[in-house]
């Protein structure tokens, strides 16, 4: 992407949550509209007198005109967001009012309101995290459709969707007066953990790794750390996690742009400050009394950050964890996770009995990293043509090219 794009990007989302502020969620369309015709005047201005010394206040005057403008002449002609009431419709009022929706504070508390409100309890997850990407994040429908490998018309019909149920609301959620934020919280939790997640090691059709996706989760869960309402220990746990996960990333892709496993990752490349970071961030998560799959999770990663190299990592702790894991929140992923760690603190031979009794082992049947599991843990027992076999069914379920080269690598080591 250009510069001007992640510019571009990152501010779309404070704009329209100032301006659905402003105008109310039923009218989101009109916000968007604002920000695109914004947008388009930057390009056209910047173009013939260069980009200004501060262009994210360019962009927000600009919007901040226009929404003026536009208040000032359809106030008769259409409804906006019914909390501000009369303050629209004084010219007394009305400049103070718009001047307060672009200020900093108001833009912050504003962008996690509208974190709520698209985690509305009738959209699926899914419709979820769209949302949260094309409203706050600023991705395309587009972009959003490759995110969750999906064709553009179904995104458009599925955001379209979206906003329809967020448009019933009328205006943004309020975490001080819903009765449901409990839920709501925990729905906007879990949207940023798949969304970090998809970043991290999703199933982009060119991309095994997309650092963008993770720094916005990180982004919209620091404002959940800001508001004294949303700072809750599982809050806390889930930005640890993506802490500690991030610093990984550095080392996740090598030189020559190949995948690369924990066990063979330059851990001199992770991010000290992000680990030392998500320490902090798990240490304050641990007050209350319940324990979240995020404290679980952040644990669990904060054990591997603390290894120097994979064979000194503390993996009966992590066996512990995965324990812990698995009565929180079941799934074939969680325990085929922990077979791998009783497979390196027990040997390989223990780590296949324990994949072999997965109760819902066939759920994993397309997944790749299950085959590549049984291929590693084969290839140390030195059955090589049964590791390579599981290999080679692994690079069949590859989602990207990244991920298909690296069980190509794999299989090929079986052989040679």
């Amino acid at each position: 992407m250009e510069p001007g794009d992640h510019l571009f990007r990152r501010e779309a989302g404070r704009m329209v949550a100032a301006l659905t502020r402003l105008f109310g969620v039923h009218n989101l369309d009109l916000a968007e509209d604002v920000v695109q015709d914004a947008f388009c005047r930057a390009l056209e201005v910047w173009k013939l007198r260069g980009v200004p010394e501060n262009p994210s206040a360019w962009l927000m005057a600009t919007a901040k005109n226009r929404a003026l403008d536009i208040l000032r002449r359809e106030r008769t002609a259409r409804r906006y967001a019914p909390e501000l009431g009369r303050l629209l419709e004084s010219e007394w009022t009305l400049s103070p009012v718009v001047n307060e929706a672009f200020g900093a504070p108001a833009i912050r508390d504003d962008q996690l309101r509208m974190m709520f409100s698209c985690c509305h309890p009738q959209l699926p997850e899914v419709a979820q995290v769209a949302l949260i990407l094309h409203i706050l994040c600023g991705f395309g429908v587009s972009e959003v459709a490759a995110a969750f490998l999906t064709r553009t018309a179904a995104m458009e019909k599925r955001v379209a969707r979206g906003k329809k149920v967020l448009a019933s609301s009328t205006r943004l959620f309020d975490l001080a007066e819903e009765r449901e934020l409990p839920r709501r919280l925990s729905a906007v939790q879990r949207a940023l953990y798949l969304l970090f997640n998809e970043g991290y090691h999703g199933a982009h059709a060119q991309l095994a790794v997309r650092a963008e996706l993770c720094r916005e989760a990180m982004h919209l869960c620091d404002l959940l750390q800001e508001h004294p309402l949303s700072a809750t220990p599982e809050s806390y746990a889930l930005a640890a996690l993506m802490c500690l996960d991030a610093a990984r990333l550095p080392a996740r892709v090598d030189a020559s742009g190949n995948l690369s496993s924990l066990y063979d990752q330059d851990r001199s490349l992770w991010d000290a400050a992000l680990i030392a970071k998500g320490d902090e961030l798990l240490d304050r998560s641990a007050t209350g009394t319940r324990v979240s799959e995020y404290h679980i999770e952040a644990a669990i990663a904060s054990v591997h950050a603390r290894a120097r190299t994979a064979e000194s990592t503390h993996w009966d702790a992590i066996v512990g964890l995965y324990d812990t894991l698995l009565a929180i929140r079941p799934s074939p992923i969680v325990a085929l996770n922990r077979a791998i760690a009783v497979a390196q603190l027990d040997g390989p031979a223990r780590g296949l009995e324990e994949i072999a009794a997965i109760a819902d082992r066939a759920r994993l049947a397309d997944y790749p990293f299950y085959f590549a599991a049984l291929g590693e843990l084969e290839l140390r027992s030195g059955r090589r043509e049964s590791a390579h076999e599981h290999f080679l069914s692994a690079r069949s379920l590859a989602r990207n090219p990244m991920e298909r080269r690296f069980f190509q690598q794999r299989a090929s080591a079986c052989v040679a």
